[in-house]
């Protein structure tokens, strides 16, 4: 099975509407174009679709992704806005994969950069991982530090007590995420085991990798990832687009 994941589009209702580096409808239009070649069996959008958090985007998003060949799922970001999501395409938050289970996780904190799961997120993600096949988690905030310190700091800031509910559950193999607008992977040490943590190039502006404060990788272009899933293995990758 091949998941592909997209992430942070930042559109607007116009179409010409200027990025920092960039036209986001454009590299949206790209990536998506480069995707539907990889030939997937499910897309995930982690989140930031729009930037303006009009309901305009949201209906340009939707009519681009009726274009991909397998069903898509998304979650909001902190610049989305979930009513405008929902009337467009349904939030949902598990997906059965026959082997696997695909779980996406709202970390989405109204009028905040930062994410945050809190209490009661955390205890629906508890009784979710009662069930002990292999599961692969899409959330929009890195739940780690991924070593730019103005990002870090709006990351997912319930982190800790997130890690500690997955140090009980070591079916959790995967971990995928947005928000930092750069690649990522590195492997996260649990009680038994580890996870494997993900990050995304975004479809708009890049970010740059290790920056003290905000700034835009001008040399890195937009992309995705895809997981390919082999019975309980997986390999996993970045692909570039050129705009």
């Amino acid at each position: 099975m091949r998941l592909v994941q997209i992430t942070d589009s930042h559109l607007h209702a116009d179409k010409a509407a200027r990025s920092r580096a960039g036209i986001p409808w454009q590299q949206f239009e790209r990536v998506l174009e480069a995707v539907i070649a990889e030939r997937p069996d499910i897309v995930v959008f982690s989140g930031d679709v729009s930037q303006d958090e009009t309901a305009a985007s949201y209906a340009l998003a939707c009519q681009a992704l009726a274009s991909l060949p397998c069903p898509w799922f998304w979650i909001p970001g902190n610049h989305d806005q979930l009513a405008f999501m929902q009337a467009e395409h349904p939030l949902v938050e598990e997906v059965d994969l026959v082997q696997w289970r695909l779980l996406l996780l709202d970390t989405h904190v109204e009028g905040h950069p930062h994410g945050e799961l809190g209490a009661e997120r955390l205890n629906a993600l508890a009784e979710r991982l009662e069930d002990d096949r292999p599961t692969l988690i899409v959330m929009h905030h890195p739940p780690v530090d991924v070593g730019a310190v103005w990002m870090d700091a709006i990351g997912l800031q319930d982190r800790d007590a997130f890690w500690q509910l997955l140090n009980r559950h070591p079916q959790v193999q995967i971990i995928l995420f947005g928000h930092a607008h750069q690649a990522y992977a590195q492997s996260h040490r649990i009680a038994d085991g580890k996870i494997d943590v993900y990050g995304c190039p975004a479809i708009a502006d890049q970010f740059l990798p290790g920056a003290e404060q905000f700034a835009i990788d001008e040399a890195s272009r937009p992309g995705y990832r895809i997981i390919d899933l082999h019975g309980s293995d997986w390999q996993t990758w970045i692909e570039r687009v050129v705009v």
